[in-house]
């Protein structure tokens, strides 16, 4: 299609933009509009925008101010009619253009706004998560090492196996913690060794990891889109994040594994003009983790990725952080949807 060189910037975007006259008649609509609304762009341009839109009135009032330059940004919540599918709630916000006295409108979808904000919430949230545990893990450790040399020395000058038993529980917990203390330090001790990725071969070696351990009553289903690019990254970090989503997902599963009917499916697709980690991404491995378990209590699910939060008994509750943290590592995010019967981990790394 033709149209005004203008606009060929718009066309770029991975936002819905519109372009119209100073009568509200759409002069462009650029591609991510078309993939979204699946409404062609040549079935709008050249009619009403108030046909666009379901609050005709308010819609009306706000290109009357736009013409009149009354003001330079005019922002406001509405719904866009799309034919194929129900109305899309959207945040409009609409720009007075100095050129022909044209109105630029940019339409933000209000699912895509709120991913978004979530995202930002839990990149803000990983990284005051990553502060807190350094710090308070190198704070526990120091006097750690003084307990479990005390109570070493103190067995020596004893005699008593009743009271050495004592100084070996000492030493044990002693020695607990500081697993545990390696373990919250890990991510961070770890230099990021990058090469040449192919994430099929990645869930290849989970999944062989985790039928050995589960070799009965578990199914793991491969869905693979096979045109899926290698990319540069820490196989070994991504193996371990990968594992733990499937490692937790298959706990989670323990009575449908009884039944014989627990089933994990690691779905790869790319994702096109997708917005994660606060950037547009103009490709993006898309990896879902879904099994067919009970679901994330609802008590736990806003804290999933927070260290030592667990919904499992005996959990430790640093999987899925460390999972996070990997991925994090990659300029990529981990999502989660969760419902009775179907838990979803999706997983978003850009790609070149």
């Amino acid at each position: 299609m033709n149209f005004d060189s203008r606009f060929v910037p718009y066309d770029l975007l991975a936002t819905l933009v519109v372009v119209a006259d100073q009568h509200g008649r759409v002069i462009f609509a650029n591609s991510a509009f078309e993939e979204v609304m699946e409404i062609p762009r040549r079935f709008i341009e050249g009619t009403s925008l108030l046909n666009l839109f379901v609050e005709k009135d308010f819609f009306e009032n706000a290109i009357n101010g736009a013409r009149d330059k009354e003001f330079a940004a005019f922002r406001f919540d509405a719904h866009v009619k799309s034919p194929p599918k129900e109305d899309i709630a959207v945040h409009v916000i609409l720009v007075p253009l100095d050129q022909n006295n044209d109105i630029l409108i940019e339409l933000l979808p209000l699912d895509k706004q709120n991913r978004i904000d979530k995202e930002e919430r839990l990149l803000d949230q990983a990284q005051a998560n990553k502060e807190l545990i350094r710090n308070l893990a190198h704070e526990i450790k120091n006097p750690l090492g003084g307990i479990r040399g005390a109570a070493q020395l103190l067995e020596m000058e004893i005699e008593s196996k009743d009271l050495i038993e004592y100084t070996q529980v000492i030493i044990r917990e002693a020695d607990r913690l500081q697993a545990l203390v390696d373990r919250l330090l890990a991510p961070h001790r770890k230099p990021h060794v990058v090469a040449s990725v192919n994430i099929h071969a990645v869930c290849e070696r989970v999944r062989s990891l985790i039928l050995a351990e589960f070799p009965k009553g578990l199914q793991v289903v491969r869905d693979y889109d096979i045109s899926i690019p290698e990319f540069m990254g820490d196989v070994e970090q991504l193996i371990q994040a990968i594992l733990n989503l499937v490692h937790n997902a298959a706990l989670a599963l323990s009575e449908q594994i009884a039944k014989g009917t627990g089933k994990i499916t690691l779905r790869s697709r790319i994702a096109r003009q997708v917005t994660f980690g606060k950037q547009m991404n103009r490709l993006a491995l898309e990896l879902h983790v879904i099994d067919n378990g009970p679901g994330i209590p609802l008590a736990i699910k806003d804290r999933l990725f927070y260290p030592l939060v667990s919904g499992r008994d005996g959990g430790s509750g640093l999987g899925l952080n460390l999972a996070q943290t990997f991925i994090q590592q990659h300029s990529g995010v981990i999502e989660c949807q969760s419902e009775p019967g179907k838990t979803d981990f999706m997983i978003l790394i850009p790609l070149p």
